[in-house]
């Protein structure tokens, strides 16, 4: 049995009753304890966390060409144990997923997941707009200890329409994440004009919405990635 929590909001802390796999961002352990001797042991994931070589190749293709290539380390634990990880001193949010539930998710925001989760890359079709806009991450809820480990920088912020049929509009280059049953992705709202070639525009020319029949919970970090759009006149 496998179980996710947050340290100061800073590190992860993951706790083993029994046996378990979780995969991580690779070289974020930062240490461990074992009532019994060390009984976890590290391995690099070479291609993917696909149960099948086959689809962890493809995977892995697929990765490098769309830019959500992630490098993983997996970790098998044989016995209880209690072990930490990290990453720069960014702040964790934990999500439990449910059966069929997906995240989609930055691969550079990913820091860990348990193997009850399918992980996979999705097009989204506006890699042109974004940083990270051309494809994302997906892991699928497929067993009751699906658990996902994000990061941000600095305390991060949830909206969520799921309750409140509201439409959630966002800047791409702060999103870490979102949340929802199948596939919500966002549609993408553009504000381009005469303005955008001389460099007299608002700094929001585009923008991910969703609409009240969504049903998602969007994780924002208060920092953006540099924009892939740069469209300007001198």
């Amino acid at each position: 049995m496998l179980t996710f929590e947050t340290i100061n909001e800073l590190t992860l802390k993951v706790t083993c009753a029994g046996t378990g796999v979780i995969f991580t961002k690779a070289g974020a352990f930062i240490a461990g304890e074992s009532p019994e001797g060390k009984n976890y042991k590290f391995e690099k994931v070479l291609f993917g966390p696909q149960n099948s070589i086959g689809q962890a190749l493809i995977g892995s293709i697929m990765r490098r060409v769309t830019g959500e290539n992630l490098p993983l380390m997996k970790v098998s634990m044989n016995g209880d144990s209690v072990t930490y990880f990290a990453n720069k001193g960014q702040h964790i949010v934990i999500y439990h997923l449910e059966i069929g539930e997906t995240i989609s998710v930055e691969s550079e925001n990913i820091l860990a997941f348990t193997q009850d989760c399918d992980y996979n890359v999705r097009f989204i079709g506006v890699g042109v707009l974004s940083q990270k806009g051309l494809a994302t991450s997906t892991l699928t809820g497929r067993g009751r200890e699906a658990y996902v480990a994000v990061l941000s920088d600095g305390n991060p912020i949830v909206l969520s329409n799921v309750s409140s049929r509201s439409t959630i509009s966002v800047d791409p280059d702060a999103v870490i994440c979102w949340i929802g049953n199948g596939h919500c992705d966002p549609r993408v709202t553009l504000d381009v004009s005469w303005k955008t070639f001389i460099r007299q525009t608002s700094g929001e020319s585009y923008q991910f919405e969703w609409n009240g029949n969504a049903g998602v919970t969007v994780v924002l970090q208060p920092s953006e990635r540099q924009s892939g759009l740069n469209v300007s006149m001198d």
